[in-house]
């Protein structure tokens, strides 16, 4: 499966999810005394009954590549403060600290969009998870996911569950522990923050300290069903988590699917959107990515990599230029034709 994904279509009796509304006056329905005599029977287009692009993308940030990300709009309130209180005290943070080239040493960022790197992916998507849990609108939940009904471990859960936020490191503990046992990738990062927004969108719930571990182990769980070759599991993820059990994860894996209505679809250009949204959230943190100084190997390889997209580009260039030419002479041949006639 690893980077193929698919679309289901949710089961009659999976439970409606219930979405936004729209006035009536938004989608007009086309009724028989607005169409004239001498047209006939008018059936209304399918895309005249749908949503207006700009709704939907509202809607379902994970779904479209033009909607902004849900972590990084809840990042701005603490952004802007931190700019503020950075330009009254005459600070810069992560100045005196970064890396910059000279003529003798180029530094280069290890991580692409097609091979992030792992331990600074995490970090981001707990800080994302982190944004999400301190500047949430509300407490909504489900029970599934509360774990107080369905606890991890055998420790007792505190009284004060649910009101006290995590820390980023708890949340980045919690995630590096579950990646680093079950062998994830970063890409599985990046798809994990993507069902976990689906999720908080199509159930309209909100990810809060009572529940935000389940719902990043179930996110977990399908992103690593989904995306990688050999997927983990779930009696594997018992193994990890000592005393959670195998039913408990098979019903909760159930119900985030249910409530995600089984679209496991993730696009490119929406992980591509993630991933650099991503990078602006460690950028705006002074989270940045490790870079590495640029050694003789990694020069070689960086030429030919380099040599070899060129040479790719030479080769589209001349077929370009053949089938060029084939049209000319095609048109040559049809206007000789046609004098000659």
């Amino acid at each position: 499966m690893g980077g193929s994904v698919s679309c289901c279509i949710s089961p009659g009796e999976s439970p409606k999810i219930h979405r936004r509304e729209v006035e009536l006056e938004e989608c007009p329905i086309t009724t028989a005394e607005d169409v004239s005599e001498d047209t006939g029977t008018y059936l209304q287009h399918i895309s005249d009954r749908e949503l207006p692009d700009e709704l939907a993308q509202e809607a379902n940030p994970s779904d479209h590549p033009r909607a902004s990300t849900l972590f990084l709009n809840k990042s701005q309130t603490d952004v802007r403060e931190k700019r503020k209180s950075n330009y009254l005290n005459h600070m810069s943070p992560g100045l005196l600290t970064k890396k910059y080239s000279s003529c003798s040493t180029i530094f280069i960022d290890d991580s692409t969009v097609s091979q992030p790197n792992l331990k600074s992916t995490i970090k981001c998507v707990a800080l994302a998870i982190y944004y999400h849990i301190k500047n949430r609108d509300s407490n909504r939940s489900l029970d599934i996911f509360d774990e107080k009904k369905h606890p991890l471990s055998r420790e007792k859960v505190p009284d004060d569950y649910s009101v006290v936020d995590p820390e980023h490191k708890l949340i980045y503990r919690f995630i590096r522990t579950l990646f680093s046992s079950a062998q994830l990738t970063a890409e599985c990062a990046i798809v994990t923050l993507v069902y976990l927004e689906r999720l908080l969108t199509y159930a309209e719930m909100d990810i809060c300290p009572c529940n935000w571990k389940r719902i990043v182990l179930g996110a977990i769980l399908l992103a690593s069903k989904v995306w990688d070759d050999q997927a983990v599991w779930n009696v594997d993820y018992c193994q990890i988590l000592k005393d959670i059990t195998v039913e408990d994860m098979n019903e909760m894996e159930r119900h985030f699917l249910e409530l995600l209505q089984f679209n496991i679809n993730v696009p490119a250009s929406v992980y591509a959107k993630y991933y650099f949204d991503l990078r602006s959230l460690a950028d705006e943190n002074n989270l940045s990515f490790p870079l590495e100084p640029l050694s003789n190997k990694r020069a070689q390889k960086l030429e030919a990599i380099s040599r070899l997209c060129e040479d790719k580009y030479k080769d589209l260039s001349k077929s370009a230029m053949r089938r060029s030419a084939s049209v000319d002479n095609m048109v040559g041949m049809k206007n000789s034709q046609a004098v000659l006639s």
